[in-house]
């Protein structure tokens, strides 16, 4: 869960009415690849920052981790993102819907996975799977094949009669995965997927996000900095709700003289968990 408390900027004194001041302007046509955009986006709490101005895009194919230690704002940011919470100022769009004002059309494009994801604890994964695929209204052709597909990426076929309740932090995170994944979204959002989970659980997740970047854009946030040597094509550190670097993980490690825990220190001047 996103917490506000190392949060130091304040913001403007209206920010409600700062964020209708002005209608989103369209995207560009040199964005067509873009799968993933973040202009100006900024949360205010009272007098304090959430997230200030965060500006990114994504393209058609990457996998970017979202870097940051605790409390700099990134799960607000992807929750702006996936349109779960409305901006203070500033527009995101997945896959070139703008997600204040075509939310539908693009979460149909969309996979969300929310840090600690509410799931059903007296279902099986089976019956959320099910559950999931008629309120996303899959025909019930293409909601068996969809299921069978979700159950296999995510390893699943040892638990989906038992309840949700008794699956360890490992299978609980695979069953979240799984609904995310269920309409064959182009894009994947994922808030902390490796988190609280033991070696050999990260280790079953590298292997999945990896096996997913092949077909698909993926945002995976961390403050974790081996998941970013082992994942990510591109990184984007955010600090106090403000973005302080964009750029791959050699430029990053540069920064640190050669030490990414040196970079992530100088660049958010907290010491690495």
């Amino acid at each position: 869960m996103t917490s506000t408390s190392g949060d130091h900027a304040t913001g403007p004194s209206d920010p409600v009415a700062n964020s209708t001041s002005a209608a989103p302007p369209k995207p560009s046509r040199d964005l067509a690849d873009t799968m993933i955009e973040a202009v100006g986006l900024s949360k205010f709490y009272g007098p304090f920052a959430a997230a200030r101005d965060v500006s990114f895009t994504v393209k058609k194919g990457e996998l970017v981790a979202f870097l940051g230690p605790n409390g700099a704002g990134k799960s607000t940011t992807m929750k702006m993102l996936t349109g779960y919470i409305a901006p203070s100022e500033g527009h995101a769009r997945i896959a070139g819907h703008n997600m204040m004002d075509d939310r539908i059309a693009g979460s149909r494009r969309l996979g969300y996975l929310p840090e600690n994801g509410p799931l059903y604890p007296e279902m099986t994964p089976l019956g959320m799977l099910e559950f999931f695929a008629d309120a996303r209204g899959l025909s019930t052709k293409n909601k068996k094949n969809q299921i069978e597909k979700v159950i296999d990426i995510c390893d699943l076929s040892s638990v989906v009669y038992k309840p949700i309740s008794k699956l360890s932090k490992g299978f609980k995170q695979r069953v979240g995965m799984s609904q995310a994944l269920l309409h064959e979204p182009d894009v994947l959002i994922l808030d902390e997927p490796t988190a609280g989970l033991d070696p050999n659980q990260i280790r079953g997740v590298r292997k999945t996000m990896r096996k997913l970047s092949e077909t698909k854009t993926i945002l995976l946030s961390t403050h974790i900095l081996q998941e970013v040597e082992a994942m990510a094509d591109r990184v984007i550190l955010i600090n106090e709700g403000r973005k302080v670097y964009d750029g791959d993980v050699e430029g990053l490690r540069t920064t640190g003289q050669g030490d990414l825990d040196e970079a992530f220190h100088q660049l958010t001047g907290h010491k690495f968990d």
